[in-house]
């Protein structure tokens, strides 16, 4: 095969902008055939804008993709995947309200319509087989996709994304919200894309998976292409350095492991439980503590922050304070400085078609309020200076929370609660889908946060995470605690594990 038959897809002078901020800036380079091409950099650096001009999210400014040989510019979705190419994003990519298999077919249903009217139990046949073909029988094709938690809604996404074979394949950060288990299904899916002769780009800040997973990867940078490197010749300090253009040290988690947290306890969990989700947890919080949720993905650990801020449903036992106030509703939780961060940003920690402004001030609207007036001037300066305190990346607070990158978004759902002045700070999966600066900086944040004697309860499926950052750790194994740990230099993951299977 000669050179350019290898060649499935080139970028050409690829830019696109959003307002003043150039996102993409001329980048050119081209996508092989039958590879897994590994897309990283830095949050902001460009990567799923240019993914979504691929795919039709983004209209593109200037230049061209040209996909075996024809040339496309796709307005939508719809009209992306018909060319050729589609997309699984981060966050959930399916719509609630639909069954599954509307969701798979969405946008393609004209086969299973006549005379006007949709062949349901077909479509739901169609959709059936399709799940078992890819191993996911459990599934119910007949069954609203409401009815899914967050990581089966991404294996149906993926098979959505993937049923016509589309030439090309973007996989924008999914392994992120997906447990061991489901990113094991992920990597078999890239597998057998690439075996098929299609490729897949691959973007992910997990740079171990990236150079485990990929044939060459391309390094974005502010907009513009640095390098298109070989795996086999690239290490994870290779990357870090390109992506921020300077050495990156290894050291951001805690070095120290003899320094004592305060007896103090400020929060009480009691006989705590939820239906189908854990039952009967109890434990405390001390004051300047990172407390550690662990265990895999079904064991109920994320549940429990919802639970901790009272937005679980059917929540039984007792959450209280160290006063004896009792938490046992959302606003009760925020008035008594309780913040709460979920691992879904876009759905529960953000309203993602409002501006950064809004978003950051609006826990604290009723101590920003004069005379019950809200005056735009206090809004903007409160605003600015919690969004600047942790440095978000925007062209200003009137920017739409949507445009900005997973780790701008981040930094904003911790710049409202920074502006609350919150006491505990209930974190579930704080670093999901960052690069490793945003990284640094929230962690750092978080070390700030507890020498101030505030309190972090930080949910993660991320072991050398918990192990890094946390005074102690609770693993969970089918909704229940099945081990506590104290920090310990000497402390493994594998003593971790032993603990979570």
């Amino acid at each position: 095969m000669s050179e350019s038959d290898k060649v499935i897809l080139t970028a050409e002078n690829v830019s696109k902008s959003f307002g003043i901020t150039q996102a993409v800036r001329d980048v050119s380079f081209s996508f092989n055939r039958g590879e897994i091409h590994g897309l990283i950099g830095e949050n902001g650096s460009g990567k799923s804008t240019f993914s979504s001009m691929l795919c039709g999210i983004h209209n593109i400014d200037s230049g061209r993709f040209i996909l075996d040989g024809k040339e496309m510019n796709a307005h939508n979705q719809i009209e992306g995947n018909r060319m050729g190419a589609s997309i699984i994003v981060q966050e959930i990519g399916t719509l609630n309200g639909l069954t599954v298999a509307e969701n798979i077919f969405l946008g393609n249903e004209d086969p299973f319509v006549k005379f006007g009217i949709k062949n349901t139990s077909r479509m739901n046949r169609e959709a059936q087989k399709l799940l078992r073909d890819y191993g996911y029988d459990r599934i119910n094709a007949s069954l609203m996709i409401d009815y899914y938690n967050f990581e089966d809604r991404k294996l149906i996404e993926m098979v959505k994304a993937t049923y016509f074979k589309p030439k090309v394949v973007v996989v924008d950060e999914t392994t992120t919200a997906l447990s061991q288990t489901g990113r094991l299904e992920l990597y078999k899916l890239m597998d057998s894309i690439k075996a098929d002769n299609r490729t897949v780009i691959f973007i992910s800040h997990d740079l171990v998976e990236v150079l485990t997973h990929t044939d060459r990867i391309s390094v974005l940078r502010d907009g513009e292409l640095i390098d298109t490197i070989e795996t086999k010749s690239a290490t994870e300090d290779d990357l870090k350095r390109l992506m921020v253009g300077r050495e990156l040290g290894n050291r951001y988690y805690r070095t120290d492991f003899d320094s004592k947290t305060s007896g103090e306890v400020v929060l009480k969990a009691r006989d705590l439980s939820v239906p189908k989700q854990f039952s009967d947890v109890s434990f405390d919080v001390h004051r300047g503590e990172i407390l550690g949720f662990g265990g895999l993905s079904e064991c109920g650990m994320h549940e429990i922050g919802k639970a901790l801020f009272a937005a679980s449903y059917g929540r039984k036992g007792t959450v209280t304070l160290a006063n004896g106030t009792r938490i046992d509703s959302i606003p009760a939780a925020i008035a008594n400085k309780i913040a709460y961060a979920s691992k879904d940003r876009d759905n529960e920690s953000l309203v993602v078609n409002n501006s950064i402004r809004d978003n950051i001030c609006l826990p604290s609207v009723d101590e920003l309020a004069t005379n019950g007036i809200l005056a735009g001037r206090s809004l903007d300066e409160f605003a600015n200076k919690n969004a600047e305190m942790i440095s978000v990346k925007m062209t200003g607070i009137q920017q739409y929370v949507s445009d900005l990158s997973g780790g701008n978004k981040q930094k904003v759902v911790l710049a409202r609660w920074l502006g609350k002045d919150s006491d505990i700070i209930i974190l579930d999966s704080p670093t999901r889908g960052i690069d490793v600066k945003v990284k640094a900086d929230i962690y750092s944040l978080m070390s700030d946060l507890c020498e101030k004697g505030k309190s972090i309860i930080m949910i993660s499926e991320e072991i050398l995470e918990l192990l890094g950052m946390c005074d102690r750790i609770l693993i969970m194994k089918k909704g229940r605690i099945n081990g506590e740990f104290s920090r310990n230099e000497k402390l493994t993951e594998e003593d971790l594990i032993e603990k979570m299977i």
